[in-house]
């Protein structure tokens, strides 16, 4: 079978909600919703959507805000939580060259980075046609995010065997790198589609898969450190997976769906035993919590470091309840939870359409404050260490939907500017304090890195660097040459 011709870089298709994005889009296909019948009797009916493909996918609740049983507190605690699992405490001690304590010294606090993971996939750097757009998009990318996916889909990442899109790849994440931005490639293995040179027998395609992993890891270690290694192992199986990718999924079958999914951490992590490693699906129920409670070594230690977690949301917004008993059910595996690939539209809302369409004045308002509650909930969850963006702008972005934080032009929407209050006034420290008597003053602040300033009463002032971490000791000590 050969895998239709690849239309340019934007349109992409939801199977299941693994989203094939940047790199390699996919064929339109109609869609339809229907009711579905799986899922627990405690949470909130959910929709199912199917692809013109023979098997049903579970979407987000097409519920409207704070919907759900005690909603309303839920919201309203969240601000204590955010202070109580955000922030910590520290102590600054300022001494002179002789190492004598300095009293009324002012002493500058500001923050610089965040400790928690604001990311977007960053699938069109270097792909908007025009100057003065694309450095928009960079601009104001660096100005409210600092972690970002870049696309490794096999098919269009190595079109032809034995020469994939490195260059390219370094090119984003060394810029990623140059502006404090945290790089992961997304993903390792997934049978979305075959690469068009795949050859037809089983272990042979394994060897290439694992191959590839162990070059793409090992080559990128110190630039991408973190991977979604396996996309939706929950249903790899699935009948359009089979049509679309015979060769892989057939691979996949044969081996096994967690013999499979194990040999693929192993051999990501041999090949940076410092990276972090995901497993991610668009599932959040029992199918997903199966595939983690086995994906273990023989000694029953975890191959993964992270559970990625999809939430998109074209069909209706999540309920508060839904977002915390999602949190609080995948928490109990005790690694931090990433939830890698979110969307929640400015335009008309639903899974039909198939776009490109509007962004509305009304959708993204409605964006805007859904954004911002979704944010709040995910930041006030102690377990959750990254929410990320799908896409960062409405240009080419996923299904043509207009999800992005930008328009197509690249400016603003009332969203972008809501979390950039968000994330870089609300949840963002800076502060002015002067030493006691003993030298020493004391702040309160959000987790991350910090430049501090000390200016004496003579002199010249003094900067230093240091990060707030949520395990201390917090203590920093600064002398003045």
């Amino acid at each position: 079978m050969r895998w239709p011709t690849f239309e340019p870089v934007g349109l992409r298709l939801s199977l299941g909600h693994g989203t094939m994005a940047g790199n390699s889009p996919l064929p339109r296909v109609p869609c339809r919703q229907r009711r579905s019948p799986m899922r627990r009797a405690s949470l909130a009916p959910v929709l199912m959507v199917s692809l013109g493909l023979s098997s049903p996918v579970v979407v987000a609740d097409a519920a409207a805000p704070g919907q759900g049983r005690q909603p309303d507190a839920l919201w309203r605690s969240a601000p204590e939580r955010i202070e109580r699992h955000r922030k910590a405490d520290a102590t600054i001690e300022v001494f002179d060259a002789s190492g004598k304590a300095l009293a009324g010294v002012k002493v500058r606090v500001e923050q610089t980075r965040h400790a928690f993971l604001f990311g977007s996939n960053i699938f069109m750097w270097g792909k908007i046609p025009d100057a003065e757009r694309e450095a928009a998009y960079r601009r104001r990318f660096a100005e409210l995010l600092n972690y970002a996916t870049l696309p490794f889909y096999w098919p269009s990442y190595e079109p032809r065997r034995g020469e994939p899109d490195h260059r390219r790849t370094e090119e984003v994440a060394r810029w990623c790198q140059q502006h404090g931005i945290v790089a992961k490639g997304h993903p390792l293995a997934w049978n979305f589609a075959d690469p068009q040179w795949l050859p037809g027998e089983p272990q042979e395609i394994r060897r290439l898969q694992m191959a590839r992993i162990d070059d793409c890891v090992s080559r990128f270690a110190g630039l991408i450190d973190r991977w979604d290694v396996v996309n939706e192992a929950t249903h790899f199986d699935r009948p359009e997976f089979f049509r679309r990718a015979p060769k892989m999924t057939g691979m996949w079958q044969t081996v096994g769906q967690m013999e499979f999914t194990k040999e693929c951490f192993v051999h990501a992590r041999k090949a940076n035993p410092k990276a972090t490693l995901l497993i991610n699906d668009y599932r959040t129920d029992a199918a997903y919590e199966r595939v983690i409670e086995r994906l273990t070594d023989p000694n029953g230690k975890p191959l993964y470091d992270v559970i990625g977690i999809q939430s998109h949301m074209h069909g209706g917004t999540w309920p508060n309840e839904k977002i915390w008993e999602i949190c609080e059910r995948f928490s109990r595996f005790k690694v931090p939870l990433h939830f890698t690939e979110t969307t929640i539209l400015s335009g008309k809302r639903g899974w039909e359409k198939r776009g490109p369409w509007q962004s509305t004045p009304e959708g993204e308002m409605f964006q805007a404050k859904e954004v911002e509650r979704f944010y709040t909930m995910l930041f006030s969850h102690p377990a959750v260490e990254a929410l990320t963006w799908w896409d960062f702008s409405d240009y080419r972005a996923w299904q043509g939907a207009p999800a992005g934080f930008l328009r197509a032009d690249m400016s603003p929407k009332p969203v972008y500017e809501r979390l950039l209050t968000l994330i870089k006034q609300k949840w963002w420290t800076r502060a002015e304090v002067t030493t006691g008597s003993d030298g020493s003053t004391k702040f309160r602040g959000f987790l991350g890195d910090y430049r501090v300033t000390v200016t004496p009463s003579s002199g010249e002032p003094s900067t230093s660097q240091f990060t707030l971490s949520k395990t201390g000791p917090n203590h920093w000590s600064i002398r003045l040459k």
